[in-house]
């Protein structure tokens, strides 16, 4: 039996097993519904639509709701058998606390009963699902944003950052953005992020920013409720925000710059390979136009190396910046359960989570 892979972000769980060249073959919203424990005393229908997110800003909260979730996917979703499960490869966000490796690894094999273990950055991974071992990942999730550099395989957490900032915060400011255009309609949050998904782009340059803002078509758009909601400069302001980040009340850099200055901190004689091996991943990173302004605005970078995009190879599966994280645990599950370079029942057994540091790095 292959070696599953799982990449829990903040907003989708990717999850299958381990066919490098094939999207994950399960991605499901990172919820679970809350079922009170005693329904004779509580109104089951009071909780009906409580929603519980079991990683929050992309790092694990909620324990028991990501154990019910995993149990999910890998008994009823991919078929796995009480009694004979199989080995499991994790990706951590940049940064994730040695607290977390080492409860996750902990409920793998004191709930699940694996027979292995692993678990890799991301950044790591992204590289790997495009064929390079060292470069740059900016990658734009939903609860966070993480820039990181890689030099033959290891993260440099030196040269690295993590943003607390991603597609839910751009969903909100979109959300600001159209109730003031359109003060009459009422629309939830969910509404919204599926019109984002949709309508939101980014602009070719500042300049055209500018120019969309004092004049931009409308489009009109039919809520599933029948509303109507007009959507014209704001679907601009939902990508111009990760090249300005006041317009999110935040005084950062632009996504380009930030790049350029972590790059910065490491030894240049790095710069180049790392520059010039970016790839953009995460799902914000698919919104219409966020490429081609992310290379004008890195071809206009006061850095002597500019930052030079990685185009996935052709054999690789559709939207690879989805999912590349996953796509390179697939690759990488490839190598490290055949040559018992991951974490056995017997090393775990023997030395407890902590083992997840020493043989996961």
């Amino acid at each position: 039996m292959e070696a599953v892979v799982v990449d829990a972000g903040t907003k989708l769980l990717k999850a299958g097993f381990a066919v490098p060249d094939q999207p994950p073959s399960m991605v499901i919203p990172t919820q679970m519904k809350q079922v009170p424990e005693d329904e004779s005393s509580t109104d089951a229908s009071l909780l009906e639509n409580v929603i519980v997110d079991p990683v929050v800003r992309g790092f694990i909260r909620d324990w028991d709701a990501m154990e019910d979730l995993l149990s999910h996917v890998l008994y009823t979703g991919l078929g796995w058998e009480i009694g004979n499960e199989g080995q499991i490869l994790f990706t951590d966000p940049l940064a994730t606390p040695k607290a977390v490796r080492e409860q996750l690894v902990q409920m793998m094999f004191e709930k699940f009963n694996i027979s292995g273990f692993f678990a890799s950055e991301q950044a790591v991974l992204s590289l790997y699902a495009v064929g390079r071992i060292s470069g740059c990942t900016v990658d734009i999730g939903h609860g966070k944003m993480d820039i990181a550099s890689v030099i033959e395989g290891a993260v440099q957490h030196i040269s690295s950052r993590r943003f607390e900032i991603g597609g839910l915060d751009l969903t909100n400011l979109f959300a600001q953005e159209l109730r003031k255009s359109n003060p009459l309609v009422n629309f939830s949050i969910s509404d919204v992020e599926k019109l984002k998904e949709r309508y939101a782009c980014c602009a070719e340059d500042d300049a055209a920013y500018e120019k969309v803002q004092q004049a931009c078509p409308e489009e009109q758009h039919t809520l599933p409720d029948g509303q109507v909601i007009k959507i014209g400069r704001e679907r601009y302001t939902v990508g111009e925000a990760l090249f300005q980040p006041s317009i999110l009340g935040l005084d950062l850099h632009g996504i380009v710059e930030q790049l350029v200055r972590c790059i910065s901190t490491v030894s240049s004689e790095n710069h180049r390979q790392l520059l010039e091996n970016t790839v953009l991943c995460g799902g914000s990173a698919s919104m219409t136009g966020f490429e081609d302004r992310f290379q004008k605005e890195a071809s206009l970078s006061s850095s002597a190396i500019r930052p030079c995009l990685v185009k996935p190879p052709e054999y690789m599966p559709d939207n690879l910046s989805k999912y590349s994280a996953w796509v390179g645990g697939a690759i990488l599950a490839k190598v490290v359960f055949p040559q018992n370079q991951h974490v056995t029942k017997a090393d775990y057994d023997e030395t407890g989570p902590s083992i997840v540091h020493r043989k996961c790095f």
